[in-house]
């Protein structure tokens, strides 16, 4: 029998559900970069303005986002110019979204991947959670078009100091919907009728979540609990006021946030590892 020393690579079954292989993540820095530029690419891949989606889709939201909870409802955005409020939120969720997606269908949608070729699993939701980021920040611009237009129009909005942790609130949006994801991802591969209940509940939760309004429009004590009991509620709301200066900083929330998406981030990947295992026999 060879001995183990022979061979390049040995596999085998982890021994730990919070093991993470960094080293064979790192050795495969080419598939991940190859996973990432997939995901770009496939998004605008046989459509006629290509790219410009990227651009379209924020502005085409903001504009009925406006037109219907601004005009029609007349839902007040707290003092923040109504398309720098709606944009910013959209900007925030749709990364959110892709990231939690991301996470959902690690399993399910690599499933012709995982069962031929060996490599470690994280790499697709990494590359994943990547690829929604290197969007987020093509969709930046429309946002900072329409930030200095209301600067130039005389708009009392200024960056705060605190604008420095922007990369801090994408990192925790980036690990809270891969955490979700992942946890979602494992349940999904033995029941697939979960993800029309997801889909419905992940809905509820954007509307939970202070994308299309302020939570200091509650004037129900009972009511602004339950919003600020929403971990996503800091995060947006610390974005405004950091892009803004209107308002002020939610430190508490903040630092919910950050505990939430470290408990979330750890069952996730406890949950996977578990059924990294044997996901194939099930699926």
């Amino acid at each position: 029998m060879a001995n183990t020393k022979d061979w390049d690579l040995v596999i085998q079954p982890r021994k730990k559900l919070l093991d993470i292989d960094f080293k064979g993540i790192w050795q495969y820095r080419d598939l991940f970069r190859m996973f990432v530029k997939r995901d770009i690419i496939t998004v605008y891949k046989q459509t006629i303005l290509g790219p410009l989606w990227f651009f379209f889709q924020p502005v085409f939201t903001t504009v009925m986002y406006m037109f219907v909870f601004a005009t029609l409802a007349g839902i007040s955005t707290g003092g923040i110019p109504q398309a720098l409020f709606y944009m910013s939120g959209t900007l925030l969720w749709n990364y959110f979204n892709a990231c939690f997606t991301t996470g959902q269908n690690t399993f399910t949608g690599n499933q012709s991947v995982f069962s031929k070729v060996y490599f470690p699993r994280l790499v697709a939701p990494l590359a994943g959670i990547t690829s929604g980021f290197i969007k987020a920040l093509i969709q930046t611009l429309p946002l900072i078009v329409v930030y200095i237009y209301y600067v130039l129009d005389g708009e009392p909005i200024h960056l705060t100091w605190e604008f420095l942790l922007t990369p801090v609130l994408f990192v925790l949006i980036a690990l809270m919907g891969l955490g979700c994801g992942l946890i979602i991802s494992a349940l999904t591969v033995r029941y697939r009728d979960l993800n029309n209940l997801v889909t419905f509940a992940l809905q509820l939760w954007m509307y939970s979540t202070p994308v299309i309004y302020p939570v200091s429009i509650s004037g129900d004590r009972t009511l602004t609990a339950f919003l600020k009991g929403n971990p996503l509620q800091g995060i947006f709301t610390d974005f405004r006021y950091m892009l803004t200066g209107i308002g002020e900083m939610d430190w508490w929330g903040l630092l919910y946030s950050a505990v939430f998406t470290i408990v979330i981030l750890f069952l996730g990947i406890i949950i996977f590892n578990r059924q990294e295992r044997t996901f194939m026999d099930t699926i």
